[in-house]
């Protein structure tokens, strides 16, 4: 075998915050524009907060803190994309 199965100190759940941010922030930026308003407000919040998990976690070393941030920042334009949509409606 080429690498060890024995698990290391970094594989911990909280690696999967960041990307797990950056793919709900792209869904959400990318549906803001596609007007699936109830499911990007959920994904923009979701993204937000594991992002920030995420970041949270790369400052003390585990996980990479570019998806975590990158998560956040769409998750946030999608948000608050789809709430001046909405506020621009009414």
């Amino acid at each position: 075998m080429a690498g060890s199965t024995r698990p290391m100190d970094t594989d911990t759940p909280a690696t999967a915050l960041g990307p797990t941010a950056l793919v709900l922030g792209t869904f959400s930026a990318a549906g803001t524009w596609a007007f699936l308003i109830p499911w990007t407000v959920l994904a923009g919040a979701l993204a937000i907060t594991f992002g920030a998990m995420g970041m949270h976690y790369a400052r003390r070393g585990t996980g990479r803190m570019w998806t975590a941030a990158a998560g956040t920042t769409l998750g946030a334009v999608g948000f608050i994309g789809t709430a001046t949509l909405l506020w621009s409606m009414s």
